[in-house]
């Protein structure tokens, strides 16, 4: 019986770091120039934001998109995936200009968001942060 618990426990561990891990590993199995915003939500973002992108709350919170007034302006949420902010990581290097770009233009445009005026990759580049040393990895 002791391992069976031990077993569930383990299981509900995994299940629950697979929902909140991000999924970025699906960038380098594809050509970058095909990967849509939708699929960046789809693989990164949703597991936290939801497939719905209306959030949640739990063992962290995790705001709505869906409807979100913040994202009026396009560089509050290059701003979120470029530096991160709580819980959330930085985006910056497994994303592209491009990419950021298109995952921000998507959830500005769906999800009951109206905000239609599309961000280019120039734009974006103006908000990367410098990348990391090599020494500040260890």
């Amino acid at each position: 019986m002791k391992a069976l618990l031990s077993a569930m426990v383990a299981l509900s561990m995994a299940s629950a770091a697979a929902a909140q891990s991000s999924d970025t590993a699906f960038l380098q199995a594809k050509d970058a120039a095909h990967v849509t915003g939708e699929q960046i939500f789809t693989h990164i973002c949703q597991g936290c934001h939801m497939p719905d992108a209306k959030g949640a709350v739990g063992a962290g919170h995790y705001p709505a998109l869906a409807s979100n007034p913040k994202l009026a302006s396009s560089a509050y949420p290059v701003v979120m995936l470029m530096h991160g902010r709580g819980g959330m990581p930085s985006f910056a290097f497994p994303l592209t200009d491009q990419q950021i770009a298109d995952v921000v233009n998507y959830v500005r445009t769906h999800f009951g968001n109206h905000y239609t005026d599309a961000l280019t990759a120039e734009q974006v580049k103006a908000f990367r942060p410098p990348p990391p040393k090599p020494e500040d990895a260890r």
